[in-house]
């Protein structure tokens, strides 16, 4: 028998959970492709580490831009490989997949995402909103009548959602997410410091000394970054603090704040009095930048809590679902 499996498709990383074993795969959503030859050479983490590193002939391509597909056959090659490598397949079934998408993808952005998984191998296939499936994963109960509100902030896109009766009641999906910031602070350092660096220097920068909080000592929080000197052409070191890389992302974190802002604005008084109680949920990469949790709890004038796995609130999150759909025909068949 085939095992049913949940994809969170995101544009910085993929991750699979299979019914009954959990998350089994999470590997960035890279693919090394020969150029001459239009050979798919590495997938996921070893393409990544050719990131910014390959020969002419070789380019490290991410398929997925902002949370939707720009290379329809880049995503369906990578899919196969992740999907093959796991052997969920039995021997003449094929399993059911889950995959999740932002809020506000097109019609056609969202048969493009359906096919490349059933060109991969899916037999059904289902599409979830991100939001939702992130609550679920965050272990909210979203089925109840009452509101929950959750913000989702992954590579490509942040998807902030107020859900009630396992519905979504109001949300919004804007571009802007961990990626932008990175794009910000290669853009602040060439600015800044006459340092040209790359992505992956730029989100290891975020990762290690990266806050959205402005609080005394930023300054004093500070990374040796190696990069090229705009100027000379030469390799060069640059110190930067904390602060600095606040101020770098200031603009995307607020883009972040009006949105959410924007969905509580539209949102049922009841259900407003209920994330007042209840606060609202932080799920996805973007939760873990430092301060994050403070900046939003004092903007938007309620509490705010980060879920205990981020990073796999999603697929944790298709995989309860998933669950739940095969409890629910179990039921419906005997």
């Amino acid at each position: 028998m085939a095992k049913d499996i949940g994809i969170d498709l995101g544009t910085a990383n993929v991750l699979i959970y299979v019914v009954g074993k959990g998350i089994v795969l999470n590997e960035p959503s890279v693919v090394a492709i020969d150029t001459k030859t239009d050979k798919v050479l590495a997938v996921g983490s070893e393409a990544y580490r050719m990131v910014g590193r390959t020969p002419g002939n070789i380019r490290a391509i991410r398929p997925l831009k902002d949370g939707v597909i720009s290379d329809f056959d880049i995503t369906e090659a990578m899919l196969s490989y992740f999907i093959n490598k796991l052997s969920v397949k039995g021997f003449l079934s094929k399993p059911n997949i889950m995959i999740c998408a932002p809020t506000n993808i097109t019609e056609i952005e969202r048969k493009a995402i359906i096919q490349a998984a059933e060109k991969s191998g899916g037999a059904k296939v289902y599409l979830e909103e991100e939001p939702k499936v992130a609550a679920l994963g965050a272990g909210m109960d979203i089925f109840k009548p009452s509101g929950n509100m959750v913000i989702d902030m992954g590579g490509g896109t942040s998807d902030i959602a107020i859900l009630s009766l396992g519905d979504i009641v109001s949300s919004r999906s804007i571009r802007v997410a961990g990626d932008r910031m990175n794009t910000e602070i290669v853009n602040y350092l060439k600015h800044k410091h006459n340092l040209i660096v790359g992505e992956r220097t730029a989100e290891t920068i975020k990762i290690k000394i990266g806050t959205a909080y402005p609080e005394p000592g930023n300054e004093k929080k500070t990374m040796a970054v190696r990069g090229r000197d705009s100027v000379s052409g030469m390799p060069t070191e640059v110190t930067i603090t904390a602060a600095e890389v606040e101020e770098a992302i200031h603009d995307s974190v607020d883009q972040i704040i009006a949105a959410a802002m924007a969905v509580l604005e539209t949102t049922p008084p009841e259900l407003a009095a209920d994330i007042i109680d209840r606060g609202i949920m932080l799920t996805g990469g973007g939760a873990l930048l430092d301060g994050i949790d403070k900046l939003f709890s004092e903007k938007l004038t309620v509490p705010v809590i980060i879920s205990e796995d981020p990073l796999d609130n999603v697929a944790k999150g298709a995989g309860v679902l998933l669950e739940h759909m095969n409890t629910k025909v179990a039921k419906q068949n005997n």
